[in-house]
């Protein structure tokens, strides 16, 4: 099994294989292609030559950096301010109608709490969801392996490290649910 197999399957991987490595490089050249370009529909364009999927009317404010790109799925009307960071060497899923704030980061990959273990650059990855209709504070960062549920409101500064229940208002660090919504 290949290195990329492995990470996308969440299993031990290399980080340093060959040809992850030159996945991260095309991301970082398509990346920096978008964040220096200033004309919106030429930044959809090239958004869609790196994502897994965008849905339509989607919009990312530069600056973003993404580890693969091809991992990170996006549904309609999703809308990410600046400055955000997605590490998707798992995949991460973002539903319809969810507002990311700005400085945001999204991280899939987990390294072992052995330092001798670490040393070996060995990692695994763990998937992210947001669910749709959502909306995430300021300078949330989301660990692996975590679901917010849809219609969640996240809020600012928060670091969620693990699911949060759809219709739910969580904040602080670690983020825990202080109220749920009721829909009318």
């Amino acid at each position: 099994m290949k290195e990329y197999e492995k990470m996308i399957s969440g299993l031990e991987y290399q980080p340093n294989s060959e040809y992850l490595l030159s996945l991260r490089q095309k991301s970082n050249d398509i990346t920096r292609k978008f964040n220096f370009e200033s004309n919106p529909k030429k930044r959809e364009e090239i958004l869609k030559q790196l994502l897994g999927k965008m849905g339509k009317s989607c919009y990312i404010t530069p600056n973003v950096f993404f580890d693969y790109g091809i991992n990170t799925f996006l549904g309609d009307n999703v809308y990410f301010n600046a400055n955000c960071v997605i590490l998707d060497c798992a995949k991460v899923t973002i539903g319809n109608n969810t507002f990311i704030g700005p400085n945001c980061q999204f991280y899939t990959p987990v390294h072992p709490i052995e330092y001798n273990m670490r040393n070996t650059f060995i990692e695994w990855a763990k998937p992210i969801t947001i669910g749709k209709n959502c909306w995430l504070g300021g300078s949330v960062v989301v660990l692996p392996n975590v679901t917010v549920g849809d219609g969640s409101v996240i809020g600012a500064g928060s670091v969620v490290v693990k699911d949060i229940p759809k219709n739910s208002v969580a904040v602080g660090n670690p983020c825990r649910v202080i109220k749920t919504i009721t829909q009318d």
